[in-house]
């Protein structure tokens, strides 16, 4: 370097530095420039002040752009010096070679380029860099004065741009505009942050006037220009921005320093200003929160405290300080210590200590000093309240009184010391609750079986002894047959003695209990019980005075009483003492806890005790189960004793069997009390057995009974209509038709159930008598196991007495009804014949079934006409006088049903009975003057359908 600057050769090069050096020993001939030696004068006065140049300076000689620069630029190519000296720019920089190229042919032609914070991107330590560049490009001529090379000053200002786009960045990052107020002038030079801040347009002139004006009224006063005269009119201060177009404020924070130098004499302010509307809304928030939340922590029942983030209480509601008298504020800090007991403080304190280190939920229980002295346990609870960082803002606590639960709690202690005698205890209990559980299920189950197989069995029963006792009319004089009939008729009996047995097991049958002293029941009894025991049997029999009345079937309580006699006479084996006593008894809530079915309350008790065998602990447990019996095959059903256990069961009382081998047995029977009067039993069912020409219908959905009964009833002398469910039966009543007595069965198909179909029926026709009938009552008219009241029922099987005594006992009760209104002869077309015969027309196409059908009107005196089909019908009506139309509904011209339609045009107002093979006939009511037979039917259900369209004219002597 030094030869460089001593070479007196080339003296522009007399320069210290690297370049200067460098430029002396490159070979310049290889370029467009050529060597040193031919280098013009023009050019090397610029290399000249090139080199000595203190800022980087690049000039591009000639068309080509061949680069000569001093130490400034080669610092600031990096990594491209030294080989970028000497050789063209477009090939050297070609990652800006447009930009270059521009520069070239621009300042070339005699332009000049200043370029501001210029962004490149350029290679200059091997990768690519941004750069920001100010730049200033001037021509240099040559000797003729025209421009032959480019002198560029190159300023880095990457870092300036950098930092400027950092603090940009975060402004608007912080929400932070940055300004400088020059007082004297009240202009401001402010960021684009600061203009969004305050609403303000980038082409704005932002003056202190403009702010102030912008100002809320109020906040004016705060403002800079307002506080000139102090030593720093920029301190902190927080103003509303109110926006004159639409009235929005908005909070805005500024703060400044003054930053101009005593020598001007002119102050200077720079400064901040951020948006802190969010942050007021947010107080304003906190604020109206902290007011709700005391005022829901003022209503609350319990006490409600706060404390600061460092655990210093500073808040309790007034009901702390109601309940501990202390006077309000006294308990904040540490004050709240005083009224806790003094052996719980410490604890308290430790645990709240620790929750707070910790930052976790806070409890404890501790004893709190009321205002009249007294301590009351408490639980307190505090958990704390964070912001967005999670650091806690405050912690909100409760005093909970859990007096009452430490009380318990001492009381458990206590009791826990005899648990396990006492779970014992409990376990024998519970043990023995669920046997009699099992066993009650056990029963319950059976007896549903039972009672539903009873049911089906009684139906079955009635369709049989319904029609022996029919068939016995018409045998009458035949010895022989009739004592067949008679047998079969006692197996009926026994059959339905056995189905009313499965029933009061089963707590199925419909009781009728009536007010009872048992006393009184027992003194009827005693000549039936003695005559059934034998002389050999001792009986005692033992009443205690002031003995209650019980609620009882009375008839269902004597037969319990004699089958207990008789399983004691057979116990005992004919020969013993039997003991039987009435008393008053009262059962208690712990003795009721061991039956799951057995009420604690008043009963009366029946207890009938023997001198037998007794009986083993097994045979116990099966003693009430049906069909089990002792005794030897065929000496017994072992029906008797699970009778007497449904029957007490069903009448809401309890039975308890006390029993020893070797030493007799004890059946107790714990009847419900009745606080009401003895009611007068009398017997219904006792009477002649006479029948009645009163109108009845029958509602059975089971063909079999259903023909039976009707069968039964035409005997007594009834005009009897039917309907196989409650429908059909009420459509018979909304016909008109006069009816005297509903027979119905309680359990039939359909939707319409008998009770709503005798309401229904009650309704219409208020002085019809109603007689309900079944083997297996289910709960429409009987309700815990008893009829409901005023219900007359007779239940299946039934004799043709028993069903004929009912019958006229109803019937008495009903009111007398109006005579049916009835069709004036001349106008019905009826005309009696000089031999007083009725004329009846039959309209049948199978000649089996019309010659039949004739031959049974015949038997009963009427005067018949026949007609195969509907047209030869019409064509006697129209020639003779007819008195009633019997017609098949399937006819081979026309229906039947339209038959009697053209039929009535003929002769107004004829009575018509349909004869088909269906239950009900479409467009077919039955009523005064209709009436529909069922095939196959008999001479007598014919006759009484007749009769009733007649109005009872049908029949003659």
């Amino acid at each position: 370097m030094q030869a460089a600057a001593s070479d007196m050769r080339y003296p522009f090069l007399a320069v210290d530095g690297e370049i200067a050096s460098l430029i002396n020993t490159f070979d310049w001939a290889q370029t467009s420039i050529g060597p040193l030696s031919s280098w013009s004068t023009g050019l090397k006065s610029i290399v000249a002040v090139v080199l000595r140049a203190k800022v980087p300076m690049l000039l591009m000689w000639g068309a080509d752009g061949v680069m000569i620069y001093n130490d400034g630029f080669a610092a600031f190519a990096g990594g491209r010096h030294p080989a970028s000296l000497g050789s063209n720019i477009r090939e050297h920089w070609p990652e800006i070679v447009a930009f270059d190229a521009n520069v070239l042919d621009a300042v070339l032609g005699g332009a000049t380029l200043s370029c501001r914070d210029q962004h490149l991107v350029i290679e200059r330590n091997g990768a690519p860099e941004d750069v920001w560049l100010n730049l200033d490009c001037s021509p240099v001529p040559d000797d003729d004065g025209i421009p032959a090379g480019v002198l560029a000053i190159v300023v880095d200002t990457t870092l300036r741009v950098r930092t400027e786009q950092r603090l940009r960045i975060a402004q608007e990052a912080g929400g932070i505009g940055t300004f400088e107020w020059y007082p004297e002038t009240g202009m401001l030079d402010v960021s684009d942050e600061y203009r969004r801040i305050w609403g303000l347009a980038a082409d704005v002139v932002v003056t202190d006037r403009l702010l102030v004006d912008l100002l809320h009224p109020d906040d004016r006063t705060a403002s800079g220009p307002a506080k000139l005269g102090q030593n720093n009119p920029l301190d902190y201060v927080e103003y509303r921005r109110v926006d004159a177009a639409t009235g929005d404020i908005r909070w805005i924070a500024r703060r400044g320093e003054v930053v101009s130098s005593p020598e001007s004499g002119q102050r200077r302010f720079i400064g901040v200003a951020f948006d802190i509307t969010d942050r007021k809304c947010a107080e304003a928030a906190i604020r109206e929160s902290e007011a709700r939340f005391r005022n829901l922590a003022q209503s609350m029942p319990n006490h409600v405290w706060t404390a600061r983030p460092d655990g210093r209480l500073d808040w309790f509601n007034d009901r702390v300080y109601r309940y501990s008298g202390a006077p309000a504020g006294t308990l904040d800090g540490d004050g709240w210590g005083s009224i806790v007991h003094p052996d719980d403080l410490r604890n308290a304190a430790e645990s709240w200590a620790a929750a707070r280190h910790a930052g976790q939920q806070y409890e404890a229980e501790f004893r709190l000093r009321r205002h009249d002295g007294a301590y009351r346990w408490h639980i307190a609870r505090a958990v704390s309240l964070r912001d967005a960082t999670g650091r806690i803002e405050k912690w909100i606590g409760t005093n909970t009184d859990i007096q009452e639960q430490k009380i318990a709690e001492a009381s458990l202690a206590d009791l826990a010391a005899t648990l396990e005698q006492r779970v014992e205890a409990r376990t024998t209990e519970l043990l023995q609750t669920q046997d009699a559980l099992r066993q009650s299920q056990k029963m319950e189950s059976i007896g549903n079986l039972t009672g539903g197989v009873a049911h089906d069995f009684n139906n079955l029963l009635q369709v049989i002894g319904g029609n022996l006792q029919l068939l016995l009319s018409e045998l009458a004089g035949n010895d022989r047959a009739e004592q067949r009939i008679h047998n079969a008729m006692a197996g009926v009996a026994r059959g339905a003695k056995l189905a009313s047995q499965l029933l009061s097991f089963g707590r199925r049958q419909p009781l009728a209990p009536k007010v009872v002293n048992i006393g009184r029941l027992l003194r009827n009894l005693d000549d039936i019980l003695r005559r059934s025991l034998g002389e050999a049997i001792e009986i005692e029999t033992i009443v205690a005075g002031g003995l209650w009345n019980t609620y009882i079937d009375p008839g269902n309580v004597e037969n319990a009483i004699l089958n207990l006699a008789i399983n004691a006479r057979d116990a005992m084996d004919g020969n013993g003492k039997l003991t039987i006593e009435a008393g008053n008894a009262f059962l208690d809530s712990d003795y009721a806890q061991a039956y799951a079915d057995v009420p604690p309350g008043q009963y009366v008790l029946l207890a009938v005790t023997d001198t037998g065998t007794g009986m083993s602990v097994e045979t116990l447990e099966k003693v009430f189960e049906p069909f089990f019996t002792t005794k030897p095959e065929g000496r017994g059903t072992g029906l008797g004793l699970s009778m007497v256990y449904g029957f007490v069961k069903q009448s809401g009382g309890h039975i308890k069997i006390y029993s020893e081998l070797g030493q007799g047995t004890t059946i107790k029977l714990y009847l419900p009390r009745s606080p009401q009067s003895e009611d007068v039993i009398v017997e219904r069912d006792a009477g002649p057995v006479i029948g009645g020409n009163e109108t009845i219908l029958v509602a059975e959905d089971d063909e079999a009974v259903r023909n039976t009964v009707v069968a039964i009833l035409s005997d007594l002398g009834y005009r009897v209509l039917k309907a196989r469910d409650a429908q059909s039966a009420l459509t018979i009543i909304e016909s008109g038709a006069s009816i005297d007595l509903l027979f119905t069965d309680v359990v039939m198909p359909g939707a319409l159930k008998s009770p709503e179909l005798a309401r229904k029926a009650l309704e219409r026709l208020p002085h019809l008598g109603v007689l309900f009938t079944s083997g297996y009552t289910e709960n429409s008219i009987v309700h815990s196991g008893r009829l409901d009241e005023g219900v007359e029922l007779l239940s299946k099987p039934y004799t043709r007495e028993a069903l004929a005594r009912r019958i006229r006992h109803v019937l008495a009760k009903a009111l007398p009804r109006a005579s049916a209104v009835e069709v004036p002869a001349q106008e019905a077309g009826i005309g009696m014949r000089p031999d007083g015969k009725q004329t009846i027309l039959v309209c049948e196409d199978d000649w089996l079934i019309r010659a039949s059908t004739v031959d049974m009107l015949e038997d009963q005196g009427y005067a018949v006409l026949e007609a195969a089909d509907a047209k030869t019908a019409l064509v006697v009506l129209s020639e003779r006088t007819v008195d009633v139309l019997v017609t098949d509904v399937g006819l081979p011209d026309m229906s039947g049903v339209m038959l009697a339609e053209r039929a009535r045009i003929l002769l107004p107002g004829l009575p018509v009975v349909f004869a088909t093979g269906h239950s009900d006939v479409e467009g077919v009511t039955p009523g005064p003057l209709v009436q529909l037979v069922v095939k196959p039917f008999s001479g007598k259900t014919l006759a009484a359908a007749i009769a009733f369209v007649t109005g009872g004219r049908g029949l003659v002597g």
